[in-house]
């Protein structure tokens, strides 16, 4: 029976590496985009706008209870049927920021809603708009709860986009296949694979809870 064997490292490393920035390049975009279209979807949400209420309802119902995965394919393999090719990388982001939106959307809602109503009714009997209190007095409160969130769905992100490894994105779930085929270990690679999505979630985990920390000190002045 073979034992563990990590020799390959010498040679395979730089995969890795770069496997780890191409990680981090499509969580962030995702992110970037996902924090867009849910702060779209979320003041849908609040219209008063049947239409777009149900809209956004809809959306953030069906990619919440769909896999990645599936939408992954769905925009890399099933947009072919409308004459739409994308390539794997722009894919990888389109269905990652997408499933992203849904649940920053949620998160920005909550994060409103937790803001004391009273907030708003002063800031109207002070001749403010809805619009004016909304941007002015209510979202600068609101983002001290959204941002360790919105933290979390960085890592969460960073985990999911090993989805992109299936429509061939060199991130590191396909460097570690890269590895496996290149030298007939499967374990190694895998492990390896590990230990670098471990690192970079425990590190932007503590990250996220010092942000929390500082924000709920400032609070308590």
């Amino acid at each position: 029976m073979k034992g563990l064997s990590f020799n390959f490292l010498s040679e395979y490393f730089p995969l890795f590496i770069e496997g780890l920035l191409w990680t981090l390049l499509i969580a962030l975009l995702a992110v970037i985009f996902g924090v867009i279209l849910g702060s779209i979807l979320c003041f849908m949400k609040k219209s008063k706008f049947i239409i777009l209420r149900a809209i956004a309802n809809i959306y953030i119902e069906i990619v919440r209870g769909t896999p990645v995965l599936l939408q992954v394919y769905i925009v890399y393999f099933g947009l072919t049927a409308f004459g739409i090719r994308l390539g794997a990388f722009t894919s990888a982001i389109i269905a990652l920021s997408v499933n992203s939106a849904a649940y920053v959307a949620e998160i920005i809602r909550s994060g409103i809603e937790a803001v004391d109503s009273g907030q708003m009714e002063a800031a109207r009997s002070l001749g403010m708009t809805s619009k004016m209190a909304m941007f002015n007095i209510i979202l600068p409160q609101a983002i001290k709860n959204i941002l360790p969130a919105i933290g979390n769905e960085f890592v969460a992100v960073i985990k999911e986009s090993s989805m992109a490894s299936v429509i061939g994105v060199a991130e590191i779930m396909y460097a570690s296949k890269i590895v496996t085929g290149a030298t007939y270990r499967s374990m190694e690679p895998l492990m390896i694979a590990a230990i670098f999505y471990f690192i970079l979630t425990f590190t932007l985990g503590r990250l996220m809870g010092y942000l929390e920390r500082r924000l709920k000190a400032s609070d308590s002045r």
